[in-house]
């Protein structure tokens, strides 16, 4: 058996013991998982002690595939292997090893041992592919392990705490949970419907909740909403965006508004369409609203949080620009086009979107969380608003694919109706004013670094 070796070394903010102990929290695996690998968790086990097995499903064409490893060798803040039971290698055997450099440093190695189906053809056929396949794989898990680990050390003296959130399943609510749990708090999913393993049930459409479950908790993030790019704008699509957003929010504000020890911070989501289509105009959390459904929207979501400040509680409602995502989103409706190389800029391409990686997304709502002093709109954006034409140029070139197409105005509003106008050609240049007077850090604060972070596509 021709054993190929693989070997990688990332250095670490923390201790020895606190990136081990990152390992072994709930959410570790989730946050390790590349968004562009199409690869969901089957089960898990108890953590990484030895025999606890771990099954990950993937689709290759159309074959569904699994892959199940079974953890050994755990010796607490030092290492811990997994070794493949069943899966797409002949062998592999993954050791992680933890070293310390300093009180607050450590040195994690990803040490790998595999090899390929095949024999010498798979060798030689498949190996170079799978080298490539590897190494891009664990460059994003370091840069994730340690930049997650950096905001935890950021917030370490604000001590463990337990947070409800809404929309769990949504596009960030699947990032910024197990970014929580990772950290040692604790979170308590709101689902809609039969709830389980430490949910919360709750119906806003039948004025439904279950507020005494959340008596005490630390915090809330309200993140579920209709998706309001799903299907053509219909009067009926219109008033589901507008119900799911507003209703659903003066339902949760006012649940929590009755309780006997409300939560100290809610942290609700709301959009950049808050500012309407502004041309060049530079926005920030000061500017006034503008026109249009979609700044109507915003004016009423964020309004419905009312109750909850009203209560003693510290309201944050976070404008979300475009969040950048290959599992969701404006991103992944443009990757076809863009991989068959017939992607382009839409009308014009003069005008400003201002995005925000997945991953700043859900570090932003963290980082409000533990940050007292701030409340009120805050954009979620990333400081490097670029024109449409811009990011259809940057997108292509990360994806080494020209990008000289261009969807008309006239074309755009055909197949789009409303939506095309509001949310396609609309202009809308927004700064992250509160977030950096804060001190945030941003993990990406160029698009083409985000781009790349999130397609597997860094250097």
């Amino acid at each position: 058996m021709n054993i190929e070796v693989f070997s990688r070394k990332v250095a670490l903010p923390v201790s020895a013991e606190e990136a081990f102990a990152w390992h072994e929290r709930p959410g570790a695996l989730d946050r390790l998982i590349p968004p562009w690998e199409k690869v969901r968790i089957g089960s898990r086990g108890e953590g990484i002690r030895n025999g606890s097995r771990v099954m990950l499903i993937t689709r290759q064409g159309p074959l569904r595939l699994r892959w199940v490893a079974e953890h050994c060798d755990y010796q607490p803040g030092r290492q811990f292997r997994d070794i493949q039971i069943q899966g797409p290698f002949r062998h592999w055997d993954h050791t992680h090893r933890f070293v310390a450099e300093g009180k607050e440093s450590s040195v994690l190695e990803d040490h790998i041992e595999y090899s390929v189906r095949g024999g010498t053809l798979g060798r030689i056929m498949a190996g170079p592919f799978i080298r490539r396949k590897i190494a891009t794989m664990f460059a994003y898990r370091h840069r994730t392990t340690a930049a997650d680990l950096a905001v935890h050390s950021r917030h370490r003296q604000q001590g463990v705490i337990h947070v409800a959130v809404t929309g769990s399943h949504g596009l960030i609510g699947r990032v910024l949970i197990p970014l929580l749990t990772t950290g040692g708090h604790r979170v308590t999913p709101l689902v809609r419907g039969d709830a389980s393993n430490g949910q919360v049930s709750w119906d806003p459409s039948a004025d439904s909740l279950d507020a005494s479950a959340l008596d005490g908790i630390d915090g809330v993030v309200h993140l579920g909403s209709e998706n309001i790019a799903a299907t053509r704008w219909t009067e009926a699509h219109k008033q589901r965006v507008i119900e799911s957003r507003v209703h659903s929010t003066r339902v949760l504000c006012e649940g929590l508004a009755r309780l006997p020890s409300p939560p100290k911070v809610l942290v609700s989501a709301s959009a950049i369409g808050f500012y309407g289509d502004r041309g060049d105009e530079i926005l920030d959390e000061d500017s006034p609203s503008g026109e249009g459904f979609l700044a109507g929207v915003a004016r009423e979501w964020e309004a419905a949080t009312k109750p909850a400040a009203a209560a003693g509680i510290r309201v944050v409602q976070l404008r979300f620009g475009v969040v950048l995502s290959p599992n969701g989103g404006a991103l992944a409706k443009m990757l076809t086009p863009f991989k068959m190389g017939v992607g382009g800029a839409i009308g014009s391409g003069r005008q400003y979107w201002s995005w925000i990686s997945i991953d700043d997304a859900a570090s932003a709502i963290y980082h409000v969380l533990m940050t007292d002093s701030t409340h009120g709109p805050v954009n979620a954006v990333a400081p490097d608003s670029v024109t449409n034409v811009a990011f259809a140029k940057t997108l292509g070139r990360v994806l080494s694919r020209p990008s000289i197409a261009r969807v008309p105005t006239l074309a755009a509003r055909i197949a789009f109706g409303e939506m095309a106008d509001e949310l396609l050609l609309a202009s809308t240049r927004v700064r992250p004013t509160r977030l950096l007077d804060s001190a945030y850090e941003f993990r990406h604060d160029s698009l083409e670094d985000a781009l790349r972070h999130v397609l597997g596509r860094a250097t």
